[in-house]
């Protein structure tokens, strides 16, 4: 997959997540099956998060990523996209699974194999005198 598409893609993904988790804890509690207990704030705060996530993804896009270039970057983004898949696989496993639940394991396993080839086996071709 394209580093800028990928880029872009888990920055929409991050901020609808984030936008959802700020404006509406409950809700989304309710959607992935595990109902949020007292104000929310906890996912509110996780919300103001994802949509930082979002935005250093979304800047990022135009820069070469992967191999030695902004490592860190594609390595964050690997570690939160394969914890979240595991947490929600966890929570999949468990029970009764919404389709919401199903949906975002899913979407998140697919931004975890990607980040991961980008990450670990992918670089970021660089041509010589090329503009940054």
């Amino acid at each position: 997959m394209n580093a800028k598409i990928l880029m872009a893609s888990s920055s929409v993904i991050l901020a609808l997540g984030g936008l959802a988790a700020l404006f509406a804890p409950h809700e989304l509690g309710a959607a992935l099956g595990s109902p949020v207990a007292g104000s929310g704030i906890a996912i509110q705060l996780l919300g103001g998060a994802y949509i930082a996530s979002a935005l250093t993804n979304w800047t990022a896009k135009d820069k070469p990523i992967g191999g030695i270039y902004s490592r860190p970057l594609s390595i964050g983004n690997f570690v939160h996209f394969i914890v979240g898949t595991l947490v929600l696989l966890n929570r999949a496993l468990d029970g009764e699974a919404s389709a919401v639940l199903i949906a975002a394991v899913v979407v998140y396993a697919v931004f975890t194999l990607a980040f991961g080839r980008l990450a670990f086996a992918g670089g970021a071709p660089v041509k010589v005198g090329a503009e940054r």
